[in-house]
């Protein structure tokens, strides 16, 4: 509002009145900037800042409640099954000393011998003995390669009656009447969906090798081996869904349309199977509906560990899945509040941060000893927290940024207690998020599906490689050895195929 000076009133009652018009005109002012300011904050926090969810260091109040902590636990006498005086982890602090080299690479001795000449002793005139080698390893690399295997068939005949013509089986191939072998197509996936490596650069490369393979070829035959492994990958689906907790999250995609100038958003949900079901299966969607979440969860009773999203609560509302949130999260509407409100982020964060101590403690025991330590320990945090959360929620803007911190935390208060109730529950969802961070990597290279049928198919090889990191196999020699007999393999005995079974099939082999 804009005040002349000629046009303030000499009446004390407008005065007041025009005060107080001021004093609101400053507050509502205050708010926008401080809105800003969070906002501004936020984008250079995400252009040139660290990404994880830290308190400035220089905010000592997490140190005071910890020596707060530190005093009444040494009064009241610390139990002996967790210690929970808050000590700063000892770093794993490696040597300055090189690290071997792998002792399963392949040695190639190459020998350095002393000239002729200078083997002949300068005293004696005999030639010296060899008493001893000094030996130096030195890692090499040999570029891949590739190679064209001819299949020979054998014909037979009998030449005299010129009748009875044999010839040799065929040998099945991954893709019928195609040229790729197995080898080949394990390599184009685990670089794509792995190392993600675009096409386009893949044909860069075979191009150096003298072989011209197109990225639409290659294509085609990634499409060809999401059709090989979908029985695997429908397997794999039913096996999660028999979990008694399922760990969901979403990321957007690109996708081309031809009806569209530009590119649209589809989806690809990640859902981790337990320890009895140990699968990562991704979906695909091509919108960020609810309808997703409720056809690959139809049948699924349980525990699901997920965000807030909306497109969740209709599946929570029979009671065959049990919601259970994700302190993560919620300790990021906290920090993105810090500079907007110190005083009620870093107190907020201080009670997230005594819930993670006691998760620290207890992350090696059984599910039983977790559940009773959380009850002992964790439950009384939460019910003073929630306390807290009540009695100051009245003493801040409900718009600003720890506005929104205190409404999220308080309106999902009931999931951000679940974890408490079964040990074998974790405190967040950050299994599924590690286990999108590898689509957000490959989506900085390779920009965009081609359609939704590109989506499915990068659904289906995804689940295949980021499951064998979960098992530690190298996705490349598992593909290889799948793509190489998965046509010849019986229906009913594909659960040997899955990774796990894979691995262990290996080892005692």
């Amino acid at each position: 509002m804009d005040i002349d000076v000629v046009d303030i009133p000499n009446d004390l009652d407008h005065c007041k009145k025009l005060i107080h018009q001021l004093l609101e005109e400053i507050r509502k002012l205050q708010f926008i900037n401080g809105k800003q300011e969070s906002r501004i904050e936020q984008l250079l926090r995400h252009r040139y800042g660290q990404k994880a969810d830290r308190f400035n260091p220089h905010q000592l109040m997490l140190d005071m409640f910890e020596i707060m902590d530190l005093v009444r636990r040494e009064d009241e006498g610390e139990p002996e099954e967790i210690e929970h005086v808050r000590k700063k982890k000892k770093r794993n602090v490696k040597g300055h000393g090189r690290t071997p080299l792998p002792e399963h690479l392949e040695r190639r001795r190459i020998e350095h011998d002393v000239d002729p000449a200078d083997r002949i002793c300068a005293i004696c005139g005999l030639e010296k003995d060899c008493i001893c080698e000094e030996t130096s390893e030195e890692l090499e690399y040999v570029p891949s390669s590739l190679h064209v295997n001819v299949h020979v068939r054998k014909i037979y005949a009998c030449k005299p009656c010129e009748n009875g013509v044999v010839i040799a089986e065929k040998p099945s191939k991954p893709i019928d009447k195609g040229r790729p072998g197995p080898g080949l197509l394990a390599h184009i996936v685990t670089s794509k969906y792995a190392d993600h490596l675009p096409l386009n650069r893949m044909e860069g490369i075979f191009a150096r090798h003298g072989v011209n393979i197109s990225r639409k070829t290659m294509c085609d035959w990634t499409g060809s081996c999401a059709y090989l492994l979908e029985p695997l990958y429908e397997l794999k689906i039913k096996k999660v869904l028999t979990s008694k907790i399922i760990h969901t999250d979403d990321t957007p995609v690109s996708v081309l349309d031809p009806s569209l100038t530009k590119t649209r958003k589809g989806r690809l949900w990640v859902y981790l199977g337990d320890t009895d079901n140990p699968y990562i299966v991704y979906d695909y969607t091509a919108d960020h509906s609810r309808d997703g979440p409720s056809a690959f969860l139809a049948s699924f009773k349980g525990y699901l560990q997920a965000d807030a999203y909306i497109g969740y609560d209709h599946l929570y509302a029979d009671g065959d899945i049990i919601e259970a949130a994700c302190w993560a999260h919620t300790r990021r509407y906290y920090v993105k509040a810090q500079n907007n409100d110190p005083f009620h982020s870093i107190s907020a964060a201080t009670f997230i941060h005594e819930l993670y101590a006691i998760e620290d403690k207890i992350r090696d025991l059984s599910a039983e000893k977790r559940y009773e330590i959380r009850q002992r320990d964790a439950k009384p945090i939460l019910e003073s927290f929630h306390d807290w959360l009540i009695d100051h929620n009245t003493r801040i803007l409900p718009k600003s940024e720890i506005g929104k911190a205190f409404s999220y935390t308080l309106t999902n208060w009931k999931a951000l207690n679940t974890y408490i109730e079964d040990g074998d529950l974790e405190i967040d969802n950050n299994k599924a998020e590690r286990a999108l961070r590898g689509i957000a990597v490959g989506r900085s290279n390779w920009m965009f599906f081609g359609s939704d049928r590109g989506g499915r198919t990068a659904a289906i090889l995804y689940s295949f490689v980021r499951t064998c990191k979960l098992h530690d196999i190298d996705p490349f020699v598992y593909l290889r050895d799948i793509f190489s007999r998965i046509n010849d393999h019986p229906v009913n005995q594909l659960e040997v195929l899955l990774p796990d079974n894979w691995k262990a099939s290996q080892s005692n082999s």
